[in-house]
């Protein structure tokens, strides 16, 4: 009787396309000839990604690239994709996504994971090992399935591709993200909640609609779609460019990793003050950093390798003298200076060019309370936070006396 169940067992994984017995890639990629994809739209990636050992055919020869795929297949391939098949038929994480992965995140591999094998269970669910890791990598929440081997909708995949990307990249300005979704004529029929899933996979380019101009709320995504997302998941060339628009105030800024994204700008003001940011920096030469709306000054290029690396493990984080920001989703401004001694010698002319860029025939009145204002807290004299009014804006200043620390936060007057 045991003999049987072990049988039926087996055949029933065959079926579904989910026991993955991963062979040599170069063997994979030779024997690789199913009945169904010659003239399919993803033949190359469905060859590739078999050939990776993502996801098997069938036993028949067949690839069946239209059927639904299933909740655990998807998060089976999901974690497979993430990682190098060698020629032994074993795996190993990608450095590239272990590099991605937070401190917490590489922890749990290192420590709850060390002996993972990427293999289907054994003794249990098949595809327990998998559904684990990625719920432990808050790829997914296991809660929100009832069942694991229902059909996976467009909108489920786009939220497990949003927490992926919030733990290896990060998410997109949401604004812009919207925006591009709204194109979609269907999009209204799913909760806000997945239309901020659906946006985020479609502005990374890893997800796009069809032709018909909807995005496939409560429709199926097919074993053939699954394995191009995947591609592009994790092979940012694949992706589908999503262009900005300077007319809608849409522009790329510099990210972390020498990566790029879209930030949409509430007003011609803003967007002015981010090219002022720029020649801010320009002004300090190398001692500067650009990151998304941030700009970082450097007292010199130790201080600013020391801040990019984080300092040494267990000492004080190290931190920039100056930073310049904006504020796109709250349409507010600001500067910060740490009063070390020469702080404002050094930064003087980058802070008038983006005060005189913010205030205009104001500047005059704000670069002079600036002054007074940094004078006073570098002198140790304590100050309390103020609120004032300067043109048009409210400019709050956060004091903080100990570390000779003050914050200029600027926002406009609501009318």
């Amino acid at each position: 009787m045991k003999r049987w169940t072990v049988i039926l067992t087996i055949g029933a994984l065959l079926m579904t396309g989910v026991l993955n017995t991963p062979l040599p890639a170069a063997h994979a990629a030779q024997t690789i000839s199913f009945t169904d994809i010659s003239k399919h739209w993803s033949k190359t990636t469905i060859e590739d990604m078999v050939a990776r050992g993502i996801l098997d055919g069938y036993p028949d020869g067949s690839f069946r690239p239209n059927e639904p795929v299933k909740v655990d297949q998807f998060i089976k391939m999901l974690i497979l994709s993430y990682t190098d098949l060698h020629p032994n038929g074993e795996r190993s994480w990608r450095q590239s996504f272990l590099d991605s992965l937070s401190e917490e995140n590489r922890t749990i591999l290192s420590q709850d994971y060390r002996y993972y094998d990427f293999k289907p269970g054994t003794t249990d669910y098949w595809a327990k090992p998998y559904i684990d890791v990625a719920s432990d990598l808050h790829f997914l929440n296991k809660s929100r399935y009832s069942d694991f081997q229902g059909n996976m909708t467009r909108e489920n995949v786009a939220e497990v591709l949003y927490y992926a990307l919030q733990e290896t990249e990060y998410l997109e300005d949401e604004q812009f993200s919207r925006s591009v979704a709204q194109s979609y004529g269907d999009l209204t029929s799913a909760s806000d909640r997945m239309q901020k899933f659906i946006a985020e996979s479609l502005v990374k380019g890893i997800m796009q609609g069809y032709p018909n101009g909807r995005f496939g709320v409560g429709e199926y995504v097919t074993r053939a779609e699954s394995l191009v997302i995947l591609n592009r998941l994790t092979d940012k060339s694949k992706r589908i460019p999503v262009a900005p628009s300077a007319d809608k105030l849409q522009r790329l800024v510099p990210t972390s990793g020498g990566g790029q994204k879209v930030i949409v700008f509430p007003d011609k003001r803003m967007w002015d003050a981010y090219d002022a940011l720029v020649k801010a920096g320009e002004l300090r030469g190398a001692n500067h950093d650009l990151l998304n709306t941030t700009l970082r000054l450097f007292k010199d290029q130790n201080e600013r390798n020391a801040v990019v690396s984080g300092g040494a493990p267990g000492a004080e984080k190290p931190t920039e003298e100056v930073a310049m920001w904006l504020d796109p989703a709250y349409n507010t401004y600001g500067i910060t200076v740490r009063l070390r001694e020469g702080t404002l010698a050094r930064n003087a002319e980058s802070i008038e060019l983006f005060g005189n860029q913010l205030f205009g025939y104001d500047a005059f009145a704000f670069h002079k309370w600036f002054a007074a204002v940094c004078t006073e807290v570098a002198a140790g004299r304590p100050l309390a936070s103020k609120q004032i009014t300067i043109g048009s804006d409210t400019v709050n200043v956060l004091v903080d006396n100990a570390a000779k620390t003050v914050i200029f936060s600027v926002a406009a007057k609501k009318a």
